[in-house]
């Protein structure tokens, strides 16, 4: 287990390395690259090292363009997983980290686009400067050469022209405005409060990279940065000929009486794009396709609190536990897919979510449910399966809030596997922690720990699930209500027969007496909840693990949900 943990952070920093290595050569060698090729000798005359950082970061920005995409490719994912099947499990987990990999790539995209943008604002203020400067120096007679042919360096010529007007009348202004404006929106839109309490305004808003790839495959076509040409460099090589181009005489007779020559740097932008849009394309293409299969809701449960259970059945679905797929209702809106936690074992017959409401369209959904049942349509399941639960002799369940839902799986799933005898089953005993403000959210998990803790008394096995409810969010009137109920042997706030607890749970206390219970036992816990939980979980982890090889071992699993 352990050798898997260094594994899948070997692997995660790799790839990190990999990316970075990678921005870093390209910003390296084209910034050098620019900075002393001769060919841009006389575009580095006007614009100086303004132009190295201009050219460096649209190498990267191509770059980082050609990435984004492919980490939200779904079902490319979904086939690359089964592809390797035969990989390490915990490489095949890597590919669950596509959207942090995703939102990396666009915070990149953001750092690139401010340098480019700052660094081409220098290029035009100069443009403009050596455009209006009559001292007859090198950039001011670079900056006359239009008047002669059409090989001009200095794109902008009239002294009238403003940086403003060269940003909304050019193509690379324009396109370059309207595609910074696009990143803006989608990166700003996409934070964790926007995506979590207006996530149409995520959802629609992102839909602007159709604006940011059409822009940038063309923002380049114009070429006004551009340099000397081939056929010119051999005619006039700038290091001998650039001293004559401010002091030349009228009858000039030596090998550099001709004027240079310049051209565009062709637009390459599409070249890094073309392959990631096309499998996009394709993406999309499928999504539509596996949308249109036919799926039966057989079971509308409405729970207190206004959490929705929907059983389902779709032909050919096959998932596992810790999956997600994505959901759509067109009567709501033909475009929207949010993705729900699996709720149902593998081992029954039909797959099952549970929705609260989160925002506008799961309130609807709601309301709609409750007077008629509507189309559903579902595509996947995806997500790799949290297999690794059952892999431990003792698991730590602690599911905090809403993060109780892949927990609803794995118990129902264990307790299947249990019961058939499971061979790959190697858990004895598992400790499980559900974390919730208020006592409505408890109602459908509640019936399910009932239905197990019932089944196991049944058959002898009551001691096999521990499991503990914290509620940190409680008010005087539950408090009255268990001062009165205090010697129930049920519980007062969910019936069942383990004592809520109120506050937050004590994580020294409950690994101490977990370690003391197991003490030569490898213990796996298991989170799907915040990231300040993460932390206290990990240092727990830590600090109750022994040295010793043959005693108690407890290894955090974060990223498994």
């Amino acid at each position: 287990t352990m050798g898997n943990w260094l594994v899948n952070h070997w692997f995660s920093a790799a790839v990190l390395a990999a990316w970075l290595g990678i921005n870093i050569f390209l910003f390296t060698y084209y910034f050098l690259f620019f900075d002393q090729d001769d060919r841009y000798f006389y575009t580095r005359a006007i614009l100086g090292s303004a132009l190295a950082w201009a050219r460096a970061s649209a190498k990267c920005l191509n770059f980082n363009s050609m990435l984004i995409l492919l980490p939200v490719c779904r079902n490319l994912l979904s086939f690359l997983r089964g592809t390797c099947s035969c990989c390490r499990r915990t490489l095949r987990k890597q590919l669950d980290h596509n959207l942090t990999f995703h939102k990396l790539v666009a915070y990149a995209l953001a750092l690139l686009t401010a340098v480019h943008t700052i660094a081409h604002l220098f290029n035009l203020e100069r443009y403009n400067q050596s455009q209006q400067a009559t001292d007859g120096s090198l950039p001011a007679v670079l900056s006359e050469m239009h008047l002669q042919s059409s090989k001009w360096l200095n794109p902008i010529h009239s002294n009238e022209t403003t940086v403003e007007y060269v940003a909304f009348t050019t193509i690379p202004g324009l396109t370059g405005v309207i595609i910074t404006l696009a990143l803006i929106l989608m990166v700003t839109s996409s934070t964790e409060f926007i995506r979590r309490n207006y996530f149409e305004v995520f959802w629609y808003t992102h839909h602007l990279f159709l604006v940011y790839f059409a822009g940038l495959v063309i923002h380049g076509i114009a070429g006004l940065v551009r340099g000397q040409t081939e056929q010119s460099m051999a005619e006039v090589h700038p290091h001998h000929c650039a001293q004559y181009l401010t002091q030349r005489d009228q009858n000039c007779t030596h090998d550099c009486c001709k004027d240079p020559e310049f051209g565009s740097i062709p637009a390459e932008s599409w070249k890094w794009v073309l392959a990631p849009i096309i499998l996009y394309v394709f993406e999309r293409i499928l999504r539509v396709w596996r949308a249109q299969q036919k799926v039966v809701v057989n079971k509308v449960i409405m729970h207190p609190a206004r959490v929705l259970e929907l059983h389902m059945q779709k032909k050919g679905f096959r998932m596992e536990v810790g999956q997600y797929i994505f959901v759509n209702c067109p009567a709501i809106s033909p475009l929207e897919w949010h993705p729900f936690t699996l709720t149902s074992a593998p081992e029954e017959d039909f797959f099952s979510i549970h929705i609260r409401i989160a925002g506008d369209w799961t309130e609807r959904l709601i309301d709609i449910f409750q007077s008629e049942t509507p189309r559903i349509e579902v595509d996947g399941p995806f997500g790799t399966a949290s297999e690794d639960v059952f892999q431990y002799e003792v698991a730590m369940l602690v599911g905090a809030g809403i993060g109780v839902t892949p927990f609803a799986s794995i118990l129902k799933s264990i307790w299947y596997k249990f019961q058939q005898g499971d061979q790959s089953l190697k858990t004895k005993k598992i400790y499980f922690y559900w974390l919730c403000r208020d006592t409505g959210a408890f109602a459908w998990f509640n019936d399910l720990l009932a239905s197990l803790e019932q089944k196991m008394a049944e058959s002898g096995k009551a001691d096999f699930l521990t499991y503990r409810l914290f509620l940190t969010g409680w008010d005087t009137s539950i408090a009255n209500n268990v001062a009165l109920h205090f010697d129930t042997a049920t519980d007062t706030v969910t019936g069942l027969r383990q004592k809520t607890i109120f506050g937050r749970p004590m994580w020294n206390t409950e690994f101490a007496a977990v370690a003391a219970a197991h003490p030569r036992s490898v213990v796996g816990v298991f989170l799907c909840g915040p990231e300040g939980l993460a932390k206290s979980l990990q240092k727990s982890c830590h600090q109750h693990s022994s040295l010793d090889p043959r005693k108690v071992k407890f290894y955090f699993n974060k990223e498994n949900f």
